[in-house]
């Protein structure tokens, strides 16, 4: 006899939970876990159950808009940051668990020092939320951090995932602990961690622009100036033969820019998407790219952003492009 669905998600859940624990990303009764069930119902693990070893009982649904029922007592107080991601995002699974070093480092340090290409590419900046209280008492700075990331640290306190499987979930708590791991061991060979690629993509400049609305032909061109006079650029895209073209594109709208590079220099700025790369996305993840918020390869290997093209192809000018995303934010908009 078949699974109903939530009898597979149910399994999901299960199965996830004692990944975690065997992981020792969660101990004893701590963390939780749900999934969407449908547009206004999740399955989430009950108050009190012990992620390791789940049975279906430990598992309830309930509704998203008002928790009723007998079920609605043996919520997880977390409840309220598991529910607010489904209502504002377009997950499908959602991980909250305590993993000890991003804990023990977060601590300490107020944001993560990728060390390899790795944990740049699929996690970029975490985002960390301050927490006082034993349990998420604030889920609306947690859902503000998930606009930048589909992960985000509550310190003192673990981390929240959220992604299209529990397998993409999990599998972004286990590279930001093992970037954390990565971090504290090279601590131990060089006490002052030298910076090395990230300072040349993380320097800024101070040229002084005015302000143009997003999107528009002013701000594009800001970006296409500032993209020509910029040093890093010139020389990685010499080095790497960057001669590509590349559009950018704002969904439900036409505006669309199609930037065609020659060895690092943007030599002609077109617009069409007729382009072996198109990057697209809505107007509130644009925003949070051009503030420098959220980092465009990131966002795509999260699927906050689409890339028509092959990631594996384009990610070998990753600093040139890096730098051009960075380059963003220096342009003011409105």
């Amino acid at each position: 006899m078949s699974l109903t669905q939530e009898g597979q998600l149910k399994k999901q859940l299960i199965d996830t939970g004692k990944k975690l624990y065997d992981r020792r990303l969660v101990v004893a009764r701590s963390g939780n876990l749900s999934a969407r069930l449908n547009a206004d119902s999740i399955v989430i693990t009950a108050t009190g159950t012990s992620l390791g070893s789940l049975t279906e009982e430990d598992i309830i649904s309930i509704k998203l808009s008002e928790p009723d029922g007998p079920q609605k007592a043996r919520l997880t107080s977390e409840f309220g940051v598991h529910s607010l991601i489904y209502k504002n995002f377009n997950a499908a699974a959602v991980i909250h668990c305590h993993p000890p070093l991003t804990n023990a480092y977060f601590a300490v340090c107020p944001e993560l020092k990728t060390l390899t290409l790795e944990s740049k590419l699929f996690l970029g900046n975490v985002p960390m939320v301050e927490q006082d209280t034993p349990s998420i008492t604030r889920p609306e700075l947690v859902i503000e951090a998930l606009k930048t990331n589909n992960l985000a640290v509550i310190r003192n306190h673990g981390v929240v995932a959220m992604a299209d499987s529990f397998t993409n979930a999990l599998h972004l708590i286990e590279t930001l602990e093992e970037a954390v791991k990565t971090a504290c061991v090279a601590r131990l060979f060089k006490k002052d961690i030298l910076d090395g690629i990230d300072k040349a993509l993380k320097d800024d400049l101070c040229e002084a622009h005015g302000a143009f609305p997003m999107f528009s032909p002013g701000h594009i061109q800001g970006i296409v100036d500032l993209v020509n006079k910029d040093e890093l650029i010139a020389e990685k895209g010499r080095e790497l033969d960057l001669t590509v073209q590349l559009a950018i594109k704002l969904d439900g709208s036409d505006k669309v820019y199609k930037f065609s590079f020659e060895k690092g220099r943007i030599v002609d700025l077109g617009l069409d998407e007729e382009a072996p790369f198109v990057i697209s996305a809505p107007a509130q993840v644009w925003e949070q790219v051009f503030l420098g918020k959220l980092d465009s390869f990131v966002a795509v290997t999260q699927g906050k952003m689409k890339l028509k093209g092959q990631m594996g192809q384009l990610s070998r000018w990753y600093v040139p492009f890096s730098r051009l995303f960075e380059l963003f934010r220096q342009v003011p908009f409105t």
